[in-house]
């Protein structure tokens, strides 16, 4: 992991807590659910000059500085693949009655030797559709690529970009299909480039990369209240 000298009050590709608020200002939601795996979890490694908080930490952060009452209720764990965050968390993620919802599934299955796209792509769906069907605002994550960094086993690294994007694409598919808000965090953005957003794991993000994540989603959120 390469240091850094930069801080969150100082980093051109972190969102000060003061504009994440504001362009979330005239957002409805009350009830924010997060679901998946540890990438929904914010698990991470502290950095210097950033506050140790998750990409979902800062979202809630920024609505509950809108919004008074605002409630957030995070189901993520770490290692799960789409069918196990499906039968663990979508009922008690229902139950909760959000009305933002964020699914982000599908990480650990294309980790595994066969990677099946479309039981990822159903199984996702079928979380989609059916905090939809609850009236829920829906919100699917986009990975960021390991590979851009120069991260992961040298002769893994094309089949992992690979599937990343595969996993993204059909991330985004299934929002379009649902009118859900996908956010695409992206590969050309030259904090992607950068091994010093990820954990000494070169697998996810630290606290750096998930400020940058937070501010992805903040301004996907913001659009797609525009376009509505």
């Amino acid at each position: 992991m390469t240091e850094t000298t930069l801080s969150e009050w100082t980093d051109p590709a972190v969102l000060p807590a003061a504009e994440a608020a504001a362009l979330l200002a005239d957002a409805p939601w009350t009830r924010m659910v997060t679901i998946g795996d540890s990438v929904a979890q914010g698990v991470r490694e502290p950095v210097p000059g950033y506050r140790d908080m998750s990409w979902a930490d800062r979202v809630e952060e920024a609505l509950a500085a809108v919004t008074p009452g605002f409630t957030a209720l995070n189901l993520g764990r770490r290692d799960l693949v789409a069918a196990q965050i499906a039968a663990e968390q979508l009922e008690p993620a229902l139950a909760f009655g959000p009305d933002l919802a964020v699914v982000v599934a599908g990480g650990n299955d294309m980790l595994r030797p066969h990677f099946d796209v479309e039981e990822v792509r159903r199984e996702l769906a079928g979380m989609v559709s059916a905090f939809r069907a609850a009236g829920a605002d829906v919100v699917t994550i986009g990975l960021l690529d390991i590979t851009v960094a120069g991260l992961g086993p040298a002769r893994y690294r094309e089949v992992m970009s690979s599937r990343t994007r595969r996993l993204n694409a059909l991330a985004a598919d299934v929002a379009a299909e649902h009118g859900a808000c996908h956010v695409v965090n992206p590969y050309d953005h030259p904090a992607a480039a950068d091994p010093g957003i990820y954990s000494g794991d070169q697998l996810h993000l630290n606290a750096r990369g998930h400020a940058f994540a937070a501010a992805n989603t903040i301004r996907a959120l913001a659009d797609y209240l525009a376009s509505a």
